[in-house]
């Protein structure tokens, strides 16, 4: 599955957060076992789509999670997660995943989430440098 990706669709132009967090390594199984859409809590992802997330997707490797954020471009990152953290079993969710997370006890998610910077923009560079590829070139046939 890593190779083949994973396909997305968004109904229009989005803005996007990248996030990390430190898991407990003896815990990655069960960490897993809590986010598969089958035993997830079902007032996390309602919440999380009430707070405003088009979508979110969690990343894993080794003791690493990252987090795609997906959400309209009028988005208040502060706003909705201020929000987020009021909704039904939301605190407690946090309490409970806590135990497999490097963080500190009763922090809520934006509080053990830390923000990435991008550093490389594909898109950008090819629009900048006025490089983008011909469609009609070999290497995009």
């Amino acid at each position: 599955m890593l190779k083949e990706g994973y396909i997305e669709s968004l109904p229009a132009t989005t803005r996007r957060y990248c996030q990390f967090l430190k898991l407990n390594p003896d815990t990655l199984d069960q960490y897993r076992y809590w986010h598969d859409s089958q035993h997830i809590w079902k007032e996390i992802p309602q919440g999380i789509r009430k707070a405003g997330i088009l979508n979110m997707e969690l990343y894993q490797i080794n003791d690493f999670a990252i987090m795609i954020v997906e959400t309209p471009l009028d988005f208040n990152w502060d706003e909705a997660f201020g929000k987020l953290a009021t909704y039904e079993r939301q605190a407690e969710w946090e309490d409970f995943v806590s135990q497999f997370q490097i963080a500190g006890n009763g922090q809520r998610s934006e509080e053990k989430w830390q923000l990435m910077e991008r550093i490389f923009s594909l898109q950008e560079a090819l629009d900048s440098c006025h490089c983008g590829l011909d469609p009609q070139t070999p290497a995009n046939r």
